[in-house]
C-alpha cells in the first residue's frame, strides 16, 4: 500500500478540526495521551528553566503549547502545521493566553528555520509522518540547528519496535487496547489508518539519530506498548 501524500494528510487535518481541539477525545487513539502531554511540558521547562522561545513542530490545534503556556506565560510562540484550518484554531486558542504568538503554514521538511533560534521544540504526535531515513536525518538535523545550546527537542508519538516479535506484540497489546475503547470497528480504522498514513520509527533509532546529528544527551520518559515520551538536549 502506498503512504499517504503530504496533501492527502494536510487534508484530514483540515476536516478534523473540532475533534483534535479536546484532550479528552481527540486523542483517544493514543495510549497515555495526558500523561505524556504533562512529561513532555514539565521536563522541557525544568531542563530550560529560563526558556524564551518555543517552537511546536506539527501543532495541531495547540495542546501542547497550551498547556506550556499553563506553566510559563512568557514564552514566545511559534506553531508550525500543515493545516491552515488547525494552525487558525491553534492561534485562536494560545491567543486567548498569550499575545506572543505566531504561526507558520508548512511541512517543517519545507520550513526555513533560523540557527540557534528556540530554547524548546516540541514534536507532539507528528515525526511518524516523516517517510525514509533521509527525512528523519535532515529534519533531525534542521532541529537540532534552531535549538540554542542547552535547549531541549522533546518528542512524544507513535514508535516501532527494533525486534519483530516484540513489534507483533505490542501491536496486539494496542489492538485489544483499541477494542476496549471503541470495539473492533474502531481497532480496525485505526490500523487502516496507520497503515495508510504513518511510518513510524522506534526510540532507539530516534535516541541514534539524535546522538548522530549532534545532541549530548538524550532521556526516555515514558514508554506504553507503542507510544512513547523521550528527549535530546544540545
Amino acid at each position: 500500500m502506498s503512504k499517504s501524500t503530504v496533501e492527502e494528510i494536510k487534508n484530514r487535518f483540515d476536516n478534523d478540526v473540532e475533534r483534535f481541539s479536546n484532550l479528552e477525545t481527540g486523542q483517544i487513539s493514543t495510549i497515555d495521551a495526558k500523561i505524556t502531554l504533562e512529561l513532555i511540558t514539565d521536563t522541557s521547562l525544568a531542563l530550560v528553566p529560563n526558556a524564551q522561545n518555543l517552537l511546536d513542530i506539527g501543532c495541531g490545534a495547540g495542546n501542547y503549547t497550551i498547556t506550556m503556556l499553563l506553566k510559563n506565560k512568557n514564552l514566545n510562540c511559534v506553531l508550525i502545521d500543515l493545516s491552515k484550518p488547525m494552525l487558525d484554531r491553534a492561534f485562536e486558542r494560545v491567543s486567548a493566553v498569550t499575545g506572543k504568538v505566531k504561526t507558520i503554514q508548512g511541512d517543517i521538511r519545507a520550513v526555513e528555520l533560523p540557527k540557534n533560534r528556540f530554547d524548546i521544540i516540541l514534536a507532539g504526535a507528528v515525526l511518524h509522518h516523516l517517510r525514509d531515513d533521509e527525512d528523519w536525518q535532515n529534519v533531525f538535523s534542521k532541529i537540532y540547528k534552531t535549538l540554542k545550546n542547552g535547549g531541549c527537542f522533546a518528542i512524544s508519538d507513535l514508535v516501532t519496535q527494533d525486534c519483530e516479535i516484540t513489534t507483533q506484540y505490542m501491536r496486539e497489546r494496542y489492538a485489544d487496547y483499541l477494542r476496549s475503547v471503541g470495539g473492533e470497528e474502531y481497532r480496525r480504522k485505526v490500523f487502516d489508518y496507520v497503515e495508510k498514513e504513518d511510518s513510524p520509527r522506534s526510540i532507539n533509532y530516534q535516541l541514534d539519530l539524535m546522538k548522530k546529528v549532534g545532541f549530548t544527551r538524550v532521556e526516555i520518559l515514558h514508554k506504553n506498548i507503542c507510544f512513547a515520551a523521550f528527549a535530546g538536549i544540545k
